[in-house]
Order: structure tokens, then C-alpha cells, then sequence
């Protein structure tokens, strides 16, 4: 329990928000319109195994344009 205490909370909660966010938008974005470039199923594993990168790839190079 001492380790807990000596983490900086403050510095790293709000990357825990950030991803957590940028993921339910994504995993919505992707349930939403299911065109995506390449496997629907593949991106949604990304996404949630990705942590913070996944999202930010799959709306880099897996949202198909319209």
C-alpha cells in the first residue's frame, strides 16, 4: 500500500481519462458505422487492447472516408 501513496496522482489520472474517453468514442464511432478499412472486429480489439494508441490509429487509418 506504501507504493500506491508515492504515485503522482495527479500527473497520471488525467492520461487514465484521456484514454478512457478517447476509447468510448472510438469503440462508438466504430459500432456506429461499421465501415471501417479493413476487419470490423479487428479494429474493435485494437481499440481496446491498444490502450491509448488504439484509439488514436483507428482514427488515424481505420475510419473509412465517405
Amino acid at each position: 500500500m506504501v507504493e500506491l501513496s508515492s504515485i503522482p496522482w495527479n500527473l497520471i489520472m488525467p492520461l487514465i481519462v484521456l484514454q478512457f474517453i478517447l476509447m468510448i468514442i472510438a469503440l462508438v464511432d466504430v459500432i456506429r458505422h461499421q465501415r471501417t478499412n479493413g476487419p470490423f472486429i479487428m479494429w474493435i480489439f485494437i481499440i481496446v487492447l491498444g490502450n491509448l494508441l488504439g484509439p488514436i490509429l483507428y482514427f488515424i487509418f481505420g475510419r473509412r472516408q465517405v
